[in-house]
């Protein structure tokens, strides 16, 4: 049933495309460029986990690395070369709390439903939450150097922003090689998960899919970023609440659909492994590879975000790891992470 709807929902591509070049109004556009965007992104993480299941983990978790958040990338960069420096930063913000609140709540909340508890691997799960308290960490230390040393050294946040970048890089690096070689036997039930899912598509097509997708994805993006301004006019939507909200989502659905479909299952390894490993790649490789991209596009973006997106962050950070520490889960706990993640987005659709 999910396949076939959004398979319609490829019909939104061409019609998005239509719909803007009659000049229907920026709102139209808004939405349905970024309806369109999430079945686009859903074949992109299909496309890509088709392909690594036919080489080796870590290839596999390589590309992974690279494809498995294109989507966001993709529509960032656009957001960072029309200006929209601070849309794609609240797009990396809202990106870690709706991994964290949204999409590993409604897991815990759906797949404990029927069950008194489910259980995790403990060690596992708090290795991910270790790294993704260093790539907090990362987040953090930019804004406290500007606030600390003063706007006259506003030149040297940029550049301590840029070796931050490489150095969240180098250790994304060291991570997939723990979790795919060194240690891997903590991750044995995500591995054997993965090897006994069969190829759906031949190379050929897999490559085609991700190829068109990703095309498709820029063009729309393109769309999307060109009305963010207009919207903002309007409607008096902040830049921020459509990157941390609209923009989050819909370049993450493919993870959240993959994290729940494992939790129903009761597969809470896995579930776990991909919302709180797609949070730690979106800082650990996506936000320094839009810094780094930023200074060929000629619009430089720094890691200094503000305080009120740092203190969500760092909550939901801490949230998750007191949630994970114990090895279980229940439908409850998954409900107090939604309720706090929409307490987190009205917030953020008040904050000026």
């Amino acid at each position: 049933m999910l396949n076939k709807i959004f398979a319609g929902l490829l019909i939104l591509t061409p019609l998005t495309l239509v719909v803007e070049y009659l000049g229907f109004s920026p709102l139209t556009v808004f939405l349905m460029a970024a309806v369109a965007i999430i079945p686009l992104a859903k074949y992109i993480g299909d496309a890509t986990e088709d392909l690594a299941v036919r080489t080796n983990p870590a290839i596999g978790g390589l590309l992974n690395a690279t494809f498995g958040n294109a989507t966001e990338l993709i529509v960032s960069i656009f957001a960072i070369q029309a200006g929209l420096v601070e849309v794609a930063k609240a797009s990396i913000t809202g990106a870690i709390l709706g991994n964290l609140l949204f999409v590993l709540g409604t897991a815990m909340l759906l797949g404990g439903r029927n069950r008194e508890r489910q259980h995790f691997n403990t060690t596992a799960a708090k290795a991910a939450c270790s790294m993704l308290l260093l790539a907090t960490t990362a987040l953090v230390v930019p804004a406290i150097f500007l606030a600390t040393a003063g706007d006259q050294h506003l030149n040297d946040v940029g550049l301590l922003s840029v070796v931050v970048s490489f150095l969240m890089i180098i250790a994304y690096g060291a991570n997939l090689y723990f979790t795919l070689h060194t240690h891997k036997h903590l991750y044995e039930g995500e591995l054997e998960d993965e090897k006994a899912i069969a190829p759906k598509w031949s190379v050929r097509k897999g490559v085609s899919v991700l190829l068109a997708s990703t095309i498709a994805v820029s063009v729309l993006s393109e769309v999307l970023v060109s009305a963010v301004r207009p919207v903002v006019a309007e409607f008096g939507w902040t830049e921020l609440f459509i990157g941390v909200v609209i923009v989050a989502i819909v370049g993450n659905v493919a993870e959240h659909l993959s994290a729940v479909t494992a939790a129903i299952k009761n597969k809470m390894d896995l579930s776990l492994q991909i919302a709180i490993g797609s949070a730690t790649q979106i800082v650990m490789f996506v936000a320094p590879v839009l810094v780094l991209t930023s200074l060929f596009i000629g619009e430089p973006m720094n890691l200094v975000f503000s305080t009120f997106e740092l203190a969500t962050i760092i909550f939901a950070v801490f949230v998750t790891n007191a949630v994970v520490e114990d090895g279980e889960s229940t439908w409850f706990e998954g409900f107090q992470l939604l309720v706090a993640y929409v307490i987190m987005a009205v917030a953020f659709f008040f904050h000026p």
